[in-house]
């Protein structure tokens, strides 16, 4: 009986995984949108979009995103004439795999050089999302000179894993992402493909989101980032703070930071450090969905206030 059991139950996992390599066959993306940049010993894929003039928008993912998460926004951008690159992190989406540990300092340093081979030079405004506000941090304290101003979307700080409710969620999300990457590495994941874009996405970049999701590459290098979040937070807060002449503009998603407590607090710090801060809430959006289509509008505004205030910061001062 347990044989025929047994039996029984691999001939179904054999189907179900079988049903979804089928899936992923069909519908997985044939064309790869944007480049991919020679970093001379592997390469990184980079998606632009908007007018090749005027100030750009560089786009830093949360934890299992990459390029694909920030189609829709790009799109907004672009047809309010701002520029935005977003790119896949190493081994993430279509990028080749970079050496371990993928921590902030390895990802600082490939951003760094993947927009120095990419030839971009004038300061950017630097945007990040969820797990990519440190990131960020990270590359604009080691790099002030590369940095015009700052937009974070329902961003973790590096103080914020500081408070114990944070500390032990990304603790429990590394942990979790582990199995995770396991799960899809051994293809069960596949027949579950359309579930992929949870962002509510417009166009190719849906499909993208469909084939990474069931990716187990993606989701092992994907692992490998959330795993050093708490050590990646620490070295953010060790490398300093914000100048706080950078314009930076928050945006969350949900109910507004409550400044009696400690989460809207550690939200609200960038902001309040700043000469030139600004936040807005997205009342209606979720962490993930505040970055479609349908929810972006606050985000491309916050980015136009902070091109704004570095276009402002930077005038010469005349005498009357």
């Amino acid at each position: 009986m347990l044989k025929v059991v047994a039996l029984s139950l691999g001939a179904l996992l054999i189907l179900w995984i079988g049903a979804g390599l089928v899936i992923e066959a069909l519908f997985a993306p044939r064309d790869v949108r944007g480049q991919m940049v020679e970093l001379g010993d592997r390469r990184l894929r980079l998606v632009c979009a908007g007018p090749s003039d005027g100030p750009l928008v560089w786009l830093e993912a949360g934890a299992f995103g990459f390029s694909a998460d920030f189609a829709d926004l790009q799109d907004g951008l672009a047809a309010e004439g701002v520029r935005s690159c977003a790119y896949d992190r190493a081994g993430l989406g279509y990028s080749d795999p970079g050496p371990s540990p993928r921590d902030s300092a390895a990802i600082v340093t490939d951003l760094e050089r993947l927009m120095t081979a990419a030839g971009v030079n004038a300061p950017v405004v630097l945007l990040g999302h969820s797990m990519g506000g440190q990131h960020v941090r990270l590359f604009a304290t080691r790099h002030p000179e590369r940095v015009a101003g700052i937009v974070l979307v329902d961003a973790a700080t590096p103080e914020a894993v500081q408070i114990p409710l944070v500390r032990r969620f990304v603790t429990t999300f590394g942990n979790l992402s582990q199995g995770t990457a396991v799960a899809i590495s051994l293809g069960l994941a596949k027949p579950l493909f359309f579930l992929g874009d949870r962002i509510g996405l417009t166009g190719p970049a849906v499909r993208e989101k469909q084939a990474a999701f069931v990716s187990g590459r993606h989701a092992r290098n994907a692992a490998n980032e959330a795993s050093h979040w708490l050590g990646s937070a620490a070295m953010a807060r060790a490398a300093g703070a914000l100048d706080p002449a950078w314009p930076v503009a928050v945006v969350t998603a949900g109910a507004a930071a409550d400044r009696n407590g400690e989460w809207g607090r550690a939200r609200l710090a960038p902001v309040e450090a700043s000469d030139h801060g600004s936040y807005a809430a997205v009342t209606e959006a979720g962490h993930a969905t505040i970055l479609s289509h349908a929810h972006n509008a606050e985000i491309v505004a916050a980015v136009k206030r902070v091109i704004a205030s570095a276009a402002l910061a930077r005038a010469p001062v005349t005498a009357d």
